[in-house]
């Protein structure tokens, strides 16, 4: 067994007064590659806020400016951490839940059509061209 010391020994962290940790299976079981990097934004935050209980009263538009989130933004990860069974939202407030047994996956939408593919796909041409020059009209 290797003999592990702090590097630093007047700082090793303690749970002070407010509480807040995460789950070493969050990372051991895939949880944190099978979020995108606002919903770990999101999901982080609400971790550091939380009680005891996982409990958070932030309001959406504290939330917004703290995490540089536009509302729509906001409300598209909030609810793909609710899909994902992470968290839960009463309109009220937060709650970040033990982890499910393991990570859920998002089904991608399948493309049917040209449609599709220029409206749904953010990966397309048109779709880039679009969102880089903040063009008027479709692609």
């Amino acid at each position: 067994m290797v003999d592990r010391k702090p590097l630093v020994c007047n700082r090793i962290r303690k749970i002070n007064g407010s509480f807040a940790w995460i789950d070493h299976r969050f990372l051991r079981s895939g949880f944190f590659t099978s979020l995108t990097r606002n919903e770990l934004l999101l999901y982080f935050f609400l971790v550091l806020v939380a009680d005891r209980q996982g409990l958070s009263y932030y309001h959406y538009d504290k939330i917004c400016s703290l995490l540089c989130f536009s509302v729509d933004d906001y409300i598209f990860v909030r609810d793909q951490l609710i899909e994902k069974d992470l968290i839960a939202f009463d309109g009220t407030f937060f709650q970040v839940l033990s982890l499910p047994r393991t990570p859920v996956k998002q089904s991608s939408k399948l493309l049917k059509n040209r449609d599709d593919m220029e409206t749904s796909d953010p990966a397309t041409i048109g779709q880039i061209i679009h969102k880089q020059f903040n063009c008027d009209h479709e692609p």
